[in-house]
């Protein structure tokens, strides 16, 4: 874990690898929000972070989007996202389950050219593929918007697993 007044004496670098993770295969926000510094506390990083994508060309937004991977897949993800999936029991998945999320995840990504994205941290299983049923349902652009914020939420919970939240002192 580190403080903000760690994050703020890091090196682009230093930042780049120890905070680029937090928003999936896309060091690219870290590399533009170390311009920012110094953060005053952790949520102005996170929220400097959110402008930053928020800023973005479409076309970034939408890489974004694509790098995360798909709720209750097999395939390789990185440790972040598999102990997010595995804390919503999405690794415990029966071989019935499995072929549910599989089609749903399908025509998901089908119909609006990204993977369905959740926040998972608090979700059962149960509760991932009932709001994957309910948004399949939503138009492009409410899907474009959604997976933006749930990106936001993610991020905000990994950065939180790695600032020390007693320093955020006044400027919070």
């Amino acid at each position: 874990m580190y403080t903000i007044a760690e994050i703020n004496q890091m090196n682009r670098q230093e930042f780049i690898e120890k905070i680029g993770w937090v928003f999936e295969h896309s060091p690219w926000i870290a590399n533009k929000t170390w311009n920012y510094r110094p953060f005053p506390s952790l949520n102005t990083l996170y929220q400097l972070m959110v402008q930053v994508v928020m800023e973005a060309p479409i076309g970034d937004q939408l890489d974004l989007i694509r790098e995360h991977p798909d709720l209750g897949g097999k395939l390789k993800m990185t440790s972040s996202s598999s102990k997010e999936q595995k804390g919503a029991g999405l690794n415990q998945l029966s071989e019935q389950e499995y072929m549910q999320f599989a089609a749903l995840n399908k025509t998901y990504s089908e119909k609006f050219g990204f993977p369905f994205i959740l926040a998972v941290k608090g979700h059962t299983k149960d509760s991932v593929y009932q709001s994957m049923k309910e948004r399949v349902n939503h138009t492009k652009e409410e899907e474009f918007q959604t997976a933006l914020t749930e990106i936001f939420s993610i991020s905000k919970f990994r950065l939180e697993e790695i600032v020390k939240l007693e320093t955020e002192g006044h400027g919070a």
